[in-house]
């Protein structure tokens, strides 16, 4: 029984260890071992400068799938998606706006996220996004590093649905366990707004219409009065509720249901609908 016991701990162990990034040598590790289980379709939990959150290929509707049900959530809470660079912010948003390049050029990378619609050609499923996609690029060298190899990753905040967003690896390692194959551990999450404080997200589809405004949908770590020295009264006055098909992204994004029916397989869905512009490997750094 003993024996039974120690192997069983093991085993938890394994797969589901935690990597130290601050030393060299876990950090190279942690890092290969990272780009394999995205590879894969399972999850990894990463560094960000807001909270920590885990992260999926956000091209393999398996691994999204897999996310919605580590944190408890269905697929009316689409999770975000992280991004390596600005090259990337165009390859996967139809129309970027002026006003929308004015704030990544102020705020990327950094604790903004921009909903705005997506290219029709993606084929890929992050959940019920109305044709839309919540873009971040993060300021945490960790997470750059594996978004330039692996592509745009499905990031939501690790953590349970209802419970506080994790600051620590070990805090979300406490959450998730072993829904997650292994944990990136950058340090205490900065979040320069204060612990558990997400990044600002802001509804930008309604730029599409003429006299259109872009929405705060959730404050965090970037104020309105900031977003407005950048965009003026292209930011709207918070006065109403957000809409239903947007609001959703607000709840699920770090701050955060059935598969289909034809769901493509692990090789096909690596592959599908990813433009060549953002091919694993393709990216900068930034």
């Amino acid at each position: 029984m003993q024996v039974r016991v120690a192997r069983r701990r093991y085993h938890l162990f394994a797969m589901a260890r935690i990597y130290d990034c601050s030393e060299n040598t876990e950090l190279l590790a942690g890092m290969r071992l990272a780009r394999a289980a995205i590879g894969r379709g399972e999850l990894v939990v990463i560094p960000t400068d807001t909270v920590y959150g885990v992260a999926a290929d956000a091209f393999t509707p398996r691994a999204v799938q897999r996310l919605l049900d580590a944190k408890g959530r269905t697929r009316h809470a689409p999770p975000p998606v992280l991004i390596p660079d600005l090259a990337t912010l165009d390859a996967l948003a139809s129309h970027v706006p002026v006003a929308v390049r004015d704030l990544v050029a102020e705020f990327w990378p950094g604790a903004l996220t921009i909903i705005l619609p997506s290219q029709p050609s993606l084929l890929w499923d992050l959940g019920d996004t109305h044709g839309t996609v919540a873009l971040r690029m993060p300021a945490n060298p960790v997470a750059l590093e594996l978004l330039a190899e692996t592509g745009p990753l499905a990031v939501s905040s690790a953590n349970l649905t209802g419970q506080p967003a994790a600051d620590t690896a070990q805090e979300a390692e406490g959450m998730l366990g072993n829904s997650v194959t292994l944990y990136l551990d950058g340090g205490r999450a900065e979040g320069t707004g204060g612990a558990h404080q997400g990044s600002t997200i802001i509804d930008a589809t309604g730029l599409q219409a003429e006299g259109g405004k872009i929405r705060v949908l959730r404050s965090g770590v970037i104020s309105e009065e900031q977003l407005r020295a950048v965009i003026g009264d292209v930011l709207e006055r918070a006065t109403e509720e957000p809409e239903p098909d947007v609001a959703s992204v607000a709840d699920s994004e770090p701050s955060d249901t059935e598969p289909s029916d034809a769901e493509p397989s692990d090789s096909e869905a690596s592959d599908a609908g990813r433009p060549d512009a953002i091919a694993p490997g393709a990216q900068a750094s930034g």
